[in-house]
């Protein structure tokens, strides 16, 4: 850490108190330094509507006293089920004031999928759409979750934009309420304190891995405290900055690097419901948007729009793009149209977000063998480290596994002590990533040790989609493998063999998974083969099928 960087976190940390030595020891505390400190100031705004930091603590504290009269205390989960609307950031406070976790679900998730993660957790209560209770509710049946609560994304704004509302006819609430009435209900009062420490889990955030289920990573108030004062400090983040929240609010990225950083600081939460490119465009301009993280997916998608120009992104002072490198090409693209640079950043839901970034006013290094651009420099407290099949450290300029340690680091999986310890022997975060660290210390990934496959920024299991293929009564055997995609960064693409004397076309395969998975999961395109190829032993190689040629590719699928 520099000079310069270490006075900028100094600072951050010493506004969460009102400039006492002790930093923040919850995300609490730091929520109630912020109030303080500017209570008046605008802390969410959503389209036309706006809420100061006073009326989010308000609100939050009559929605933890609505929680905790349905039972809900100190350790347990609940799933927050939405877009990004400023509900979210409201329950968010709601649960860290009742000492509750957070858990994160994807509102495309459907049926097991969702059931999978709530008997994982063991959720003891859901907040989620109004249009989502009737599927929610049979969802739930026989589940952990003891209660339901809706709400309606069109509360906290009056301008209806078509572009977003289908409709603006309202839906009956949950059998537990709806979120804005009970907020009325319980206005006033407050829950009962709760002792929190930095141990407690603030989010629960799933992740899928290559060899299992999904696991349950258990970011605690210190690991996100960690990641937001040094990530703040790492892009000067200043009070009066306008954060927009691009990234989904239920993905690691959203939850802390756009949300939560903004809560903790003297600055204003963006809020549009879920990504669209010409809603996210207008709100760059009305809102005067400063700093946003977000896929290259949705930079891309911005690109397109011909009306986009630079006077869109005149107030930005650092856009950053995470869950993929950006091509270097994309990167020079963007900023010749706008005059906006794009910087790279790199985290796991097991680092609690981004702790590899591009520094603001750097540019980033392209890798010459590979052609890679760098993801940056680790971050102040963060050790990366590149090491061999043996785990020890490898000198500059040779590749091997990515490993990184530091408070950013979660402790552990949700009920996983095995996976734990294999994941992150001694605290050590084995990243399955190969990666070549420069004498600069600049990082590059270089290739991938999984088969996990990144659309968007979402992580796509394989095994998931083949399992939902299998279903599917002409399917013999079937394989899924990742392929570069300019705009998503990678595409799920399926090879498929079929029964004999049954048929299939790739349009109702693709069809048929996207009854039983979340859009961004399902293949875009499928391929027919007369036999997949395999190891002596039997195993699929899923590494021979990518660039394999087609006998009958699919047209691409349409999200």
């Amino acid at each position: 850490m520099t000079v310069d960087e270490g006075r900028r976190r100094d600072a951050f940390l010493g506004g969460f108190d009102k400039g006492t030595d002790a930093a923040p020891d919850s995300l609490v505390a730091a929520w109630k330094a912020r109030v303080a400190k500017n209570p008046d100031g605008t802390a969410l705004r959503y389209f036309d509507g706006a809420l100061s930091a006073r009326e989010v603590d308000a609100a939050s504290d009559a929605l933890a006293a609505a929680f905790e009269a349905r039972g809900t205390g100190r350790g347990d989960r609940v799933g927050v089920y939405l877009q990004n609307i400023p509900q979210y950031a409201l329950v968010l406070l709601a649960l860290w004031k009742l000492g509750a976790t957070a858990l994160g679900l994807n509102p495309m998730y459907r049926r097991q999928e969702l059931r999978r993660i709530i008997d994982d957790s063991g959720a003891v209560g859901v907040v989620c759409a109004d249009t989502d209770v009737h599927e929610t509710l049979g969802t739930l049946a026989g589940s952990t979750a003891r209660w339901l609560v809706s709400t309606s994304a069109l509360d906290y704004q009056t301008r209806d934009d078509p572009r977003v509302f289908a409709t603006t006819q309202r839906h009956a609430p949950a059998p537990d309420g709806d979120l804005v009435a009970l907020i009325d209900e319980f206005r006033g009062r407050r829950p009962s304190p709760a002792r929190l420490t930095g141990e407690d889990v603030a989010f629960l955030t799933y992740t899928s891995g290559t060899t299992g289920p999904p696991k349950g990573a258990m970011n605690t108030h210190a690991n996100v405290l960690s990641v937001v004062s040094t990530y703040a400090s790492w892009t000067g983040l200043s009070d009066g900055d306008v954060v927009f929240a691009m990234a989904p609010l239920f993905h690691i990225t959203g939850a802390v690097v756009n949300a939560t950083i903004s809560l903790l600081t003297d600055t204003a939460l963006v809020l549009a419901g879920r990504f669209h490119p010409e809603v996210a465009l207008d709100a760059f301009a009305e809102h005067e948007v400063t700093y946003t993280i977000g896929s290259i997916t949705a930079y891309n998608a911005i690109y397109e729009l011909p009306q986009a120009g630079p006077e869109h992104f005149a107030t930005a002072k650092a856009l950053y793009s995470g869950g993929a490198p950006i091509p270097p090409a994309t990167v020079e693209r963007f900023r010749e149209r706008f005059g906006v640079y794009l910087h790279n950043g790199y985290g796991m839901t097991e680092t609690t977000s981004a702790v590899i970034a591009v520094p603001p006013g750097d540019r980033a290094p392209v890798h010459l063998p590979s052609g890679t651009l760098s993801i940056g420099k680790p971050l102040p407290h963060l050790t990366a480290r590149v090491v061999d099949l043996h785990g020890d450290p490898l000198p500059s300029g040779e590749q091997g596994e990515l490993v990184l340690s530091g408070p950013q680091v979660v402790p552990g999986y949700w009920g996983q002590p095995e996976a734990t310890r294999r994941t992150m022997p001694d605290g050590r975060l084995r990243t399955g990533d190969v990666a070549v660290v420069d004498e600069a210390g600049w990082v590059y990934l270089v290739d991938r040790l999984k088969d996990q496959i990144n659309v968007s920024g979402y992580k796509v299991w394989p095994r998931e989609v083949e399992d939902a293929l299998y279903e599917h009564p002409s399917v013999l055997e079937a394989a899924v493998v990742g392929q570069p995609d300019a705009y998503r960064g990678e595409t799920v693409v399926a090879y498929v063999s079929l029964k004999a004397g049954l048929n299939a076309t790739a349009e109702e395969l693709i069809a048929f998974t996207r009854e039983r998975l979340a859009a961004y999961k399902c293949p875009r395109t499928i391929h027919f083969l007369a036999d997949l190829p395999k190891t002596q032993s039997g195993k699929i190689r899923r590494a021979e099928l990518r660039g394999t040629g087609t006998t009958e590719p699919s047209a691409p699928s349409k999200d």
